[in-house]
Order: C-alpha cells, then structure tokens, then sequence
C-alpha cells in the first residue's frame, strides 16, 4: 500500500500514478533507446500502434490515462461486485432461513422464478458493464500501447538498460487492448495535465 503522503499528492512533473496509487518516475525514451533490443522492438512496435515510444511526453501522456483507464476499470468492478454480492447474500439468506422450510410450494416457485428474474438482471448488468469497459475503442487503443510499452521496458531492463524492476509497475493485459486505428485519441482530464 501507498503511504498517505503519496497517495494524496500529485505526481510531479515526469511522474506517474502506478499500481494502488503509488507515484513513480518515468524513464526517460533514451534509455531504452540505448538498448539495441528495446530501439529495435519499440520501433516495430510504434509502427504498428502509431505511436513514437521514445517521446516522453506522449509515453508519459499515456502512461497518466493508463492509470486512469486502470482506476475507471476498478470503480466499475466495484459497482459491480458490491451490489451482486449483497443481492445474491440476501437471496441465498433468505432462502435458506425462511423460504425452504416455511413456504408453500407455490410459493417457492414464486420465489424461484423471482430469484431467475434477478440473477438474470445482475447477468445483464455484468454483461452491459463489460462491454462498455473492456469495448471501448479508445481505451483500448491506450491499453495496447502500454502492453507494447511495458514489453519494451522489459526488453531493456533484460540487456543491461538502466529500468528498475516490474517497471511500469502494471500488469499485461491478455485481452481487450487492441489497436484500433481509428478509434479516437484520449485526452487527460484537466486536473491531470500536471
């Protein structure tokens, strides 16, 4: 966990909010660029996403929506999850309570098709949730350059480049970062343009 100074500051010029909201330093694009392995993948990889990972501004611009994009993604699993587990506890309480033992048999069914009514909203909810996260052409787009970002990181701190470990300090993602090229490019917020 982040300490409460750097969970509450901003980051500072050349900083970006990693993983659980801890602050890191970006490595500057000459690094990896230093690094014949890393310029030779960062080059394939910026042709194909359109995308110069040796400027730091725009790696450090697409760093800063990764993690908003990483944020945004927490909230609506939040809002998902607390919800669910809350209705599914009720219903499974009450059933196993009151209704197995002390209704009627028509009444259980009741229960019952009530019960489908409602896990088939939370299926719907789930699902709706998903798409508009994980489909979102934009964020996808930001999504698959920083897992080309991050190879490349890797690819240097691999041949002697001078990046710390698990830099940029978040995970891969196996699906739901394709590059769409026409999909439009994200803006930070105003608050983030630090």
């Amino acid at each position: 966990m982040p300490d409460e100074d750097e969970s509450n500051r901003e980051p500072g010029p050349w900083e970006y909010r990693a993983r659980e909201g801890i602050i890191r330093k970006m490595i500057p694009g000459d690094v990896f660029a230093a690094v014949p392995a890393a310029r030779e993948v960062a080059e394939a990889e910026g042709r194909r996403l359109q995308f110069d990972f040796f400027d730091d501004e725009a790696v450090l611009k697409m760093l800063r929506l990764r993690h908003l994009d990483e944020a945004q993604l927490s909230s609506a699993g939040k809002r998902l999850a607390y919800p669910t587990a809350i209705v599914l506890f009720g219903l499974f309480a009450y059933w196993g309570a009151y209704v197995q033992y002390w209704e009627s048999a028509r009444n259980q069914k009741l229960f019952y098709v009530a019960a489908g009514v409602i896990l088939a909203g939370l299926v719907l909810f789930f699902v709706t949730t998903l798409i508009r996260q994980w489909g979102n052409r934009p964020r996808q787009k930001v999504r698959a350059r920083a897992a080309a970002y991050r190879k490349v990181a890797h690819i240097a701190a691999e041949n002697g480049g001078d990046v710390p470990a698990f830099y940029p300090h978040y995970g891969p993602y196996p699906f739901a970062a394709n590059f769409h090229a026409d999909a439009e490019e994200l803006e930070l917020p105003e608050r983030n343009r630090y």
